[in-house]
């Protein structure tokens, strides 16, 4: 389908979803995510695609909010509106989601790089949540995606502060899987994207599906749903095919099977 404020390209086996209000720094309207989520349904379903980067473009991934549409309402409105649950579409696509981000990554900005797979950034991206200085706290996971990966202390300091931090930082922290060249970093996560797209499909899903499962369940419960996963997956003509090329010593052909 046609969008207005992204661009959604697809090259099989992968597909690039960009974030596309250039003129006020892909500021994250209601009307974008849910076009986000459309996107992500239609290529969660697309059996060509294997894999998809997400990003902002080369020069700023998202600066936040649309705050001028936030500014004047009330608790009740934004609870009727729903704002930030409807990101769960985007929490909820099955296949690998990497963040390809330059520039700023602020805010909403920065809650939608976290609800990604993998990160790859470019030497100029800044993440941050300011919504402190707006009277307000981060809403669509920020306070609980930071603690998860970054622990504790950096959480408090990027919430409680505001400030932003360097990618650099992010990637001692890890929070970031790479640091590259600006110009680079669309490139660099669709490099990633075609290397992840050529695993046997099912067993993306379950290895996806089984980290996940690790921030929000006990030990016990986890392991449980890993035995699970990895079982049904002897059930499946890809895991036929990954052993036996590996014992013909040749390359695997998956087909999602």
């Amino acid at each position: 389908m046609a969008y207005e404020h992204i661009q959604v390209d697809v090259e099989p086996p992968i597909a690039t979803v960009t974030l596309n209000r250039p003129k006020v720094l892909n500021a994250l309207s209601p009307e974008l995510i849910g076009e986000v989520n459309q996107a992500l349904r239609e290529l969660d379903a697309d059996d060509r695609v294997r894999a998809v980067v997400l990003t902002g473009g080369p020069k700023v991934f998202a600066a936040g909010a649309d705050i001028s549409d936030m500014a004047e309402r009330t608790a009740v409105e934004q609870l009727h509106r729903d704002q930030t649950g409807r990101w769960a579409g985007i929490a909820a696509f099955t296949k690998p989601l990497i963040a390809a981000v330059n520039g700023y990554a602020l805010g909403g900005g920065c809650e939608l790089v976290l609800m990604c797979d993998m990160i790859i950034a470019g030497d100029s991206a800044r993440f941050g949540q300011p919504e402190i200085n707006l009277g307000i706290i981060p809403g669509a996971g920020g306070t609980q995606r930071w603690p998860r990966t970054a622990g504790k202390y950096a959480a408090m300091e990027t919430v409680l502060t505001g400030a932003p931090i360097t990618a650099a930082r992010a990637r001692e922290l890890g929070i970031v899987n790479k640091v590259v060249p600006a110009e680079m970093t669309i490139e660099v996560a669709k490099r990633v994207a075609r290397q992840l797209a050529q695993k046997a499909p099912l067993a993306l899903r379950m290895a996806k599906e089984a980290v996940l499962k690790a921030f929000e369940a006990p030990l016990a419960e986890g392991l449980a749903a890993e035995r699970k996963s990895f079982y049904f997956l002897f059930s499946t003509d890809d895991q036929k095919e990954g052993m036996r090329a590996f014992l013909e010593k040749r390359k695997a052909v998956f087909k999602g099977r």
